[in-house]
């Protein structure tokens, strides 16, 4: 199923769009994030299976819960893409699962494992706002261009190499974000809560309950940067340089979270 997506994803039309924050080139332009976003979106649904997405309509609460959590951060105004991008929000019932990840065009997809094995609606909102800077930083295109090269892409769209398409799909299912998008998304996560009533430091929640329970179960979208321990201090340290809420001065509706995670 991954080598449709991201066969898919390929033969949306590309050009050059610039560099990116940490210098890297993104060869795709918005309108290409948005058909990505779309393309896979459609590839999901119709692989429930693989994809077991929660129904809306036989879980309205939990629904109106999560995407609460993305209108407060969408109000904050930090986001580039607030307005171009859909932003649309998933809950994919899997519970062995502890992931989440967003597609290009802001396609927000949560495991109900990953909710699960958290401990506040917070920690929550902060992993939701590393997932959307994700989006909203366009480190997904950015990697594309960067693992596969300007020119390798752009033969590909003009008719050359199309014997390449299957070994590109395969080298996606494994693409990772670098180090640098990775503390970008940190980051952000942070800036975004700063301007909501949630901890701004949620994101490092999750970091500490991995170091907490030894460092050993780290989640595979974290795979190649288990470094929870620079992340929780990094973390915190931007939060109190920007003077955000912290657990101390948030009061979190524990009984609130607890519920929503039992109703999943």
């Amino acid at each position: 199923m991954n080598r449709i997506i991201f066969l898919l994803l390929l033969v949306s039309p590309l050009f050059f769009s610039g560099c990116s924050k940490d210098g890297g080139v993104n060869i795709f332009s918005i309108q290409d994030d948005i058909r990505l976003g779309q393309q896979t979106k459609a590839e999901i649904a119709a692989y429930p299976g693989e994809f077991p997405i929660l129904s809306e309509a036989a879980n309205p609460a939990a629904y109106n819960y999560i995407r609460a959590i993305r209108d407060e951060i969408l109000a904050t105004g930090k986001l580039n893409y607030k307005d171009e991008f859909a932003w649309e929000v998933y809950i994919i019932k899997k519970d062995d699962v502890q992931n989440a990840f967003c597609a290009p065009g802001g396609y927000i997809y949560v495991y109900t494992g990953l909710i699960k094995y958290l401990e506040s609606k917070s920690a929550l909102a902060g992993v939701m706002g590393h997932e959307m800077a994700h989006a909203d930083e366009r480190h997904t295109t950015e990697q594309l261009t960067k693992q596969y090269g300007v020119q390798t892409l752009l033969g590909i769209l003009v008719g050359e190499n199309q014997n390449l398409l299957t070994e590109i799909a395969t080298g996606l299912v494994s693409l990772r974000f670098s180090r640098g998008n990775e503390a970008e998304a940190d980051e952000s996560s942070v800036i975004y809560l700063c301007g909501t009533k949630y901890e701004a430091s949620g994101a490092a929640d999750f970091f500490q309950k991995i170091i907490d329970q030894g460092g050993t179960n780290i989640p595979e979208f974290l795979s190649t940067h288990p470094n929870p321990d620079n992340r929780v201090q990094n973390i915190h340290q931007h939060a109190q340089e920007l003077g955000c809420h912290t657990s101390i001065d948030y009061d979190e509706d524990i009984t609130g979270y607890n519920l929503f995670k039992n109703s999943l």
